[in-house]
C-alpha cells in the first residue's frame, strides 16, 4: 500500500473535514474512496471496445451478397 500527500487550501480542507464528519469518516477515507472509484472506471478505450463487442453480438447475419450493386447505390443507369 502506498501513502500520498495532498496539498489543499485551508478552506477546502475545512469543508472536507465537515463533510467527512457528517459521513462519520475521515478526510483520508473520502480521498481513498474517490481514488478507488476513479481507478475502477472504464477508460474511453475500454468503453468503446465493450460497445463494439455488444454491437457485434447483435449482428446475427450478414452476407456480402445482400448488398446492392455499385451502380444502384450511385443511381447510375446501364
Amino acid at each position: 500500500m502506498k501513502n500520498i500527500t495532498v496539498s489543499l487550501d485551508d478552506d477546502i480542507y475545512r469543508r472536507a473535514r465537515v463533510i467527512a464528519a457528517q459521513k462519520d469518516t475521515s478526510v483520508s477515507a473520502l480521498v481513498k474512496r474517490f481514488l478507488v472509484e476513479l481507478g475502477s472506471e472504464e477508460s474511453d478505450t475500454e468503453r468503446l471496445k465493450r460497445k463494439e463487442r455488444l454491437l457485434r453480438e447483435r449482428i446475427t447475419e450478414f452476407r456480402a451478397s445482400d448488398r446492392l450493386p455499385r451502380d444502384d447505390i450511385h443511381g447510375r443507369r446501364g
